[in-house]
C-alpha cells in the first residue's frame, strides 16, 4: 500500500466540505453511537482479524518509511484523536517539505481495554495519501476503558511485531517508526485468548510485554506519546512503568496535547537526522505552530535530541537506551 500522494488543498477541499455538510471526519463513529441496534465492531478495513498490513516501495515512493500511530480511544483520553485528525497537513508538512522523511506511509490504529471494551484494538494500512484520513473516520472511539490504569496497548505492539511487513527494515535494514499515544500503562501481558480472539494468532503461551517490546522494536524505533491534558498524563507512574519498558528518551511527556502531530514529525527527523535541534520551534512556526505548543514539543524531546546528538553511529543507528526490563536493543 501507500502508492499515492499526500495533497494540503485535496485535504482542506474534504474538510470544507465537511463543513459545509455537517459531516464528522469520523463517520463511521457518529454512524455507529447514533443506531443503539447497530452492532459495536471494528469496521472491516480496520480489524486486525487474520491480516498482515504492508509499507512497500513503489515508482512514486522508492525509499518508503514506515509509520504507525496508534492512540488510546478510551474515556481518559478525551478529545486527542479529533485533535490529531485535525493537526494531520502538519504532520505531513513537516515530514515531507521539511525534508525530515521522502517517502513516509502512515498507518493509523487505535486501542481500547481487552478486559472492558467492545473494539479494543483497530488497525488501517500504510498510506501515503488521502486515504490515511479516511482510515481516521473509520475508527470508532468508544470512550470506554478500564479502572485498572492498564489499557492493552501490548496487543498493538504484538501486532506490529508480527504483522506488518516493512521494505524499509526488509530491503534496507532501516527501522520504521511506532508511536503509541496514551495515559495509561500496558497490561504485564498479552494472553493467548486476547491474541487469538483479537489477531487470529494461535499462540503457545502468553507473552510479557517487555518481550513484545523487544519483538517489535527489532524493526520500529517505538515511542510512548504522553499528551499531559489526557486523565492521567501528569501520573509520575506512568512516565516511569513506560521508561522502564523503553528508556526515557523514548517517552514524550507533552504539555500542550495539540502538539502531538508536531511532536511525531520532529522526533522522526531526529533520528532521520534531518531535524535540527537548534531549530526545531523555527520548523514548527514556519506551519503555524502556535509558540507555546512549540516550546512544549522543543522541552518534550530534550531526552532524545540529546541521546541523537551524542550518538558515534550513523542516523539509523540511534542507540536506544533501554529499561532493565527490555534489555539490550539490536539495531
Amino acid at each position: 500500500m501507500g502508492g499515492s500522494r499526500w495533497s494540503d488543498d485535496f485535504y482542506k477541499d474534504r474538510e470544507d466540505d465537511r463543513t459545509r455538510t455537517g459531516k464528522s471526519a469520523f463517520d463511521y463513529d457518529v454512524r455507529l453511537k447514533a443506531d443503539p441496534r447497530a452492532k459495536k465492531v471494528a469496521h472491516p478495513k480496520m480489524s486486525p482479524h487474520g491480516v498482515t498490513r504492508e509499507s512497500r516501495d513503489s515508482d512514486a515512493h522508492p525509499e518508503s518509511v514506515a509509520i504507525g500511530v496508534v492512540f488510546d480511544v478510551t474515556g481518559s483520553m478525551g478529545n486527542i484523536p479529533v485533535e490529531l485528525q485535525k493537526k494531520l497537513p502538519q504532520l505531513m508538512g513537516l515530514l515531507l517539505r521539511k525534508g525530515y522523511v521522502k517517502d513516509p506511509q502512515i498507518l493509523f490504529g487505535a486501542v481500547g481495554d481487552y478486559f472492558a471494551d467492545r473494539v479494543p484494538l483497530q488497525i488501517g494500512q500504510f498510506e501515503s495519501g488521502i486515504e490515511m484520513d479516511d482510515d481516521l473516520g473509520r475508527l470508532f472511539l468508544e470512550g470506554g476503558g478500564g479502572g485498572s490504569f492498564e489499557e492493552s496497548y501490548q496487543n498493538a505492539l504484538y501486532f506490529f511485531a508480527r504483522h506488518t511487513t516493512i521494505d524499509c527494515f526488509e530491503k534496507r535494514g532501516k527501522k520504521g517508526y511506532l508511536f503509541l499515544i496514551g495515559d495509561e500503562m500496558p497490561y504485564a501481558r498479552s494472553t493467548r485468548e486476547e491474541i487469538e480472539r483479537l489477531i487470529g494468532d494461535s499462540i503457545p503461551r502468553d507473552i510479557p510485554v517487555d518481550e513484545i517490546i523487544r519483538e517489535a522494536r527489532e524493526k520500529y524505533h517505538v515511542f510512548f506519546v504522553i499528551p499531559r491534558g489526557a486523565s492521567h498524563g501528569t501520573d509520575p507512574k506512568l512516565h516511569k512503568r513506560w521508561s522502564t519498558l523503553l528508556g526515557e528518551q523514548n517517552v514524550i511527556m507533552l504539555d500542550e496535547p495539540d502538539g502531538v502531530c508536531e511532536a511525531i514529525g520532529v522526533a522522526i527527523g531526529l533520528i532521520e537526522g534531518t531535524a535540527n535541534v537548534d531549530a526545531i520551534e523555527d520548523d514548527l512556526a514556519d506551519f503555524g505552530t502556535k509558540t507555546k505548543t512549540a516550546s512544549a514539543v522543543a522541552t518534550a524531546l530534550a531526552p532524545l535530541a540529546r541521546a541523537v546528538s551524542t550518538t558515534t553511529t550513523s542516523k539509523t543507528n540511534l542507540p536506544e537506551k533501554r529499561g532493565r526490563a527490555a534489555g539490550v536493543e539490536r539495531l
